[in-house]
Formats: structure tokens, C-alpha cells, sequence
């Protein structure tokens, strides 16, 4: 398909009616760009008939329209990426579902994109570090090659920004301390470990990260399944 096509499309699928945005904004999600409000099937369904495009994926992202560039990250080839590129989507994430699935559907499997987590982190930008949190949880769930000190690495980070009291980042933290400790019985040890850790630097944020997280990771079906 070419843009013209997918613009369509996308039009086609669009319902942007005051009661659309105003539940999305309840959900948090309160974009620069302009929203059409299609809903993520609609968004699966399409990306599945265009396929792997990255010429389109760029152009898709140049449009500064949400469900075009989430759509982007559906159709994007991981292996065309470059370092320029990351950091020009990364930089432009502006809400935490944008960042999300993009995490979920294309990071994930991008090795450059896995290498800048620590770079992302420590970014000052709201979006740019959950990405590296939410990247961090997403490998987490999916990645089945990476090995239990692969993920111990990260803890240094995840406890140097568990004092950061923005909304979107300490969920994010949060997430990943909970996914990495429900991947397996050796690692829900240690993110309880790192969990209790955090709790004690005794800041807002921390206190609600480590407590949130242990609920889950002590939780009994939790740890049924993962034995």
C-alpha cells in the first residue's frame, strides 16, 4: 500500500468525537500530535494488510498523527532501523502509549534500540526514560534468549530512577521490576530483593514503586507459576 492508500484508511477507521478524546485524556493519553481515535485491533488489522514497509513507516511518522505513528511501529523492519532514527522516534514519544506499543511491537527486537536503554534512562525527558523502563519490561515478557544476569544489569538503573515521582516513569519502573520478576523463580528473588531495596530509600515514589511490586511478586499464583 502506499500512503495515499493507508491516509485513507486511516480516515475511514477515524471517530475523533469529543467523548472519544475525552476518555482517552482519562486514560492519560493527552498527545501533541493530532488523534484520530482508532482503536489498536483496527490498528493490527491494517498493519497485518500492509506488511513490513520501512519507506512507509517513515512517512507515516513524518505525518505527526498518533494512530499513524503507532502504526509506524506495527510496520517498521527492526532491521532497517539506524541510530539516527531511534532517536528521532524515541524524542518524539509524547504519551506512554505511543512509547508502549512501540516497545511491545518493535524495540523489543531492535539490538541498537536494547543498547540504548541505559543511554535513555538518563534522559531528563518524561517519555524517553519509561521508554528505556518499559523496553526493559517488555524484554522481560518476550525475549527468551536473554539470561537472569542479563536482566541483573539493569537493577543499578531501575534503582537510581525509582526516586523519579513522574507518573509515567515510576509505573514504568514499576513495570519492569514486576515483569522481570515473574519471568522465573531465581529472578522474583532477586527483584523482591531489589524491591525491599528501594523501599527503604524512603521517597514518595520508591515507597509506591517497592510496595506496588511486592504485592504482585509475593502474590501465591504468581509464585505458583513461576515454579
Amino acid at each position: 500500500m502506499d500512503l495515499k492508500s493507508v491516509l485513507k484508511e486511516l480516515n475511514f477507521l477515524s471517530n475523533p468525537t469529543k467523548k472519544n478524546l475525552e476518555g482517552m485524556a482519562r486514560f492519560g493519553i493527552r498527545p501533541k500530535t493530532k488523534m484520530l481515535c482508532i482503536s489498536m485491533p483496527n490498528l493490527r488489522k491494517l498493519a497485518k494488510k500492509i506488511g513490513k514497509d520501512h519507506n512507509l513507516a517513515l512517512k507515516l511518522w513524518d505525518l505527526e498523527i498518533h494512530e499513524a505513528r503507532i502504526l509506524a511501529g506495527l510496520i517498521e523492519d527492526e532491521g532497517e532501523i539506524d541510530s539516527s532514527q531511534l532517536e528521532d522516534w524515541v524524542g518524539g514519544f509524547d504519551s506512554w502509549d505511543i512509547c508502549d506499543q512501540a516497545c511491545m511491537n518493535l524495540l523489543y527486537k531492535s539490538r541498537l534500540a536494547v543498547k540504548k536503554i541505559s543511554q535513555w534512562a538518563k534522559n531528563e525527558k518524561e517519555y524517553v526514560r519509561r521508554t528505556a523502563f518499559s523496553l526493559i519490561a517488555v524484554l522481560a515478557a518476550k525475549n527468551k534468549e536473554m539470561e537472569d544476569k542479563d536482566f541483573v544489569r539493569f537493577f543499578p538503573l531501575i534503582k537510581k530512577y525509582s526516586i523519579d515521582d513522574r507518573n509515567f516513569v515510576k509505573k514504568a519502573v514499576n513495570w519492569a521490576i514486576r515483569q522481570i520478576g515473574k519471568r522465573n523463580k531465581h529472578l522474583n528473588k532477586e527483584a523482591v530483593k531489589l524491591s525491599n531495596e528501594i523501599k527503604r530509600m524512603d521517597t514518595k515514589s520508591a515507597r509506591w514503586i517497592s510496595s506496588n511490586a511486592l504485592i504482585e511478586l509475593t502474590d501465591k499464583k504468581i509464585l505458583k507459576r513461576i515454579k
